[in-house]
């Protein structure tokens, strides 16, 4: 266990990392302000321009598991350099690429590379920090990792307009190549006498056994539809969106996208907070959210002649930005629901959830714009973005599906004689029969 007043030591280690992962959450934001360039630098249509997108959260999604292995079995300092490394070979390939399927190749390393780093920044957090800590500094790990976001709006707009494509791609990919040697000196694995990363095995039967949890359920579909708006929306739709189907001038466009970022930094260690005093109200947290989720979209694409004011589109990206610091409510039902054994295995399950719909979510919105080519007036933005309120209803459904259930395993716990994670108060919605051996 790491000592409760962490040396300076552990300080450096953990910020060495933390400037690792601000530069992947850079990386996977790089397509946002660039998408109408890569249009025409491809000569590509909305639905191949989404695959970018698709491709590499996809990739992100798949690897959470693996990652976590790939952990306990080489450190987290040499799974941190590696995916600096690929972290800048894909921005150069990117830079380079002349062709689709070369930028194709290219944003596959990116995710590959992105996808390696958030589950060793928890456990780097884990080795150097104590248990009381550990919630602190790993939701300030996130916070500033989103400042990351924040490059990837109007400064990357602005070095793309008076640099151009590949002199800025290639700065940034050489740039993060070099941090490489960074990450290999400065972050260490373990503070002495921590124990050291052991191999994970059983994976398959550790994940059916954390599916199969009511609580790592409610995770999975409570992460997959609070983070994914804004996720779809930074990575890859926000920018055209604004521009093209709201008409708002480009630069503006850049200011709104970095408001999706800025609100996940600020509202990170508040909604962290909160949820660890108040644990009781935390699904009604998210279950407001979604709520206001739904109405500001209800708000921009039913108001006449689809151009509201400014002030009422920067309050909806403001509600958008939220869902970031929300999902993390995700992470403390996991902690609450499994055993310490499979908790870990848990968390990447989790995580995949909201990463898989904001894959889905890009991909469904630039297959709709295909169809929806030639409308008048940028409404076919309008029809597209009806494919992200689609999946915040069934994500929405999910999500209350499971809250009842894992709600009726508690009671069940409670009837038992057995300790429970959170007291709750039953309502006369609530099952009352646990349904752990569902599947849906």
């Amino acid at each position: 266990m790491a000592a409760d007043r962490p040396e300076s030591r552990a300080w450096w280690i953990w910020s060495a990392a933390v400037v690792a992962y601000l530069a992947a959450v850079f990386h996977r934001g790089s397509l946002g302000v660039a998408g109408t360039q890569a249009l025409d630098r491809f000569d590509v249509g909305p639905a191949a321009l989404s695959a970018f997108t698709v491709l590499q959260v996809g990739i992100y999604a798949g690897m959470q598991i693996p990652t976590g292995l790939l952990v306990d079995r080489f450190g987290a300092r040499k799974v941190v350099t590696v995916a600096v490394l690929l972290l800048g070979t894909g921005q150069v390939l990117f830079a380079l690429a002349g062709s689709y399927p070369m930028a194709l190749l290219a944003r596959a390393v990116l995710g590959l590379g992105d996808a390696l780093m958030w589950v060793s920044i928890l456990r780097l957090v884990a080795a150097h920090f104590s248990a009381r800590r550990y919630a602190l500094v790993a939701t300030v790990s996130s916070a500033l990792g989103a400042l990351g976001g924040v490059a990837a709006t109007f400064p990357l707009a602005l070095a793309l307009q008076n640099m151009g494509w590949t002199a800025t791609f290639l700065l940034v990919g050489a740039l993060t190549l070099g941090y490489a040697a960074v990450t290999a000196t400065v972050v260490r694995d373990a503070s002495p006498g921590s124990p050291q990363p052991r191999s994970g095995g059983a994976v398959f039967q550790q994940v059916r056994a954390a599916w199969s949890v009511p609580g790592t359920r409610l995770a999975f579909w409570a992460h997959f539809c609070t983070m994914f708006v804004s996720g779809a929306l930074t990575l890859l739709w926000g920018f055209p969106y604004l521009v093209n189907g709201l008409g708002v001038p480009a630069a503006t466009a850049s200011v709104l996208l970095s408001v999706l970022i800025i609100g996940q930094v600020i509202g990170g260690p508040v909604v962290g907070a909160l949820i660890g005093r108040r644990p009781e109200c935390r699904m009604w947290i998210v279950l407001g959210y979604l709520l206001l989720n739904a109405l500001s979209w209800v708000v921009l694409l039913g108001w006449p002649e689809g151009r509201p004011p400014l002030a009422v589109i920067a309050t909806a990206f403001m509600v958008f930005a939220l869902g970031g610091p929300v999902s993390a409510v995700a992470f403390a039902l996991v902690r609450d629901y499994n055993s310490v054994r499979q908790v870990g295995t848990a968390t990447g399950v989790a995580n995949a959830g909201g990463h898989s719909a904001t894959a889905l979510g890009v991909l469904c919105v630039g297959l709709v714009l295909d169809l929806a080519q030639g409308m008048p007036g940028g409404s076919e933005y309008r029809v597209a973005m009806l494919a992200l309120v689609a999946l915040l209803v069934f994500g929405t459904f999910r999500t209350v599906v499971w809250w009842r259930r894992a709600r009726a395993a508690v009671f069940a716990a409670e009837a038992r004689g057995e300790g429970v994670p959170v007291v709750l108060t039953r309502h006369r919605w609530d099952l009352d029969i646990p349904r752990q051996t569902v599947n849906a």
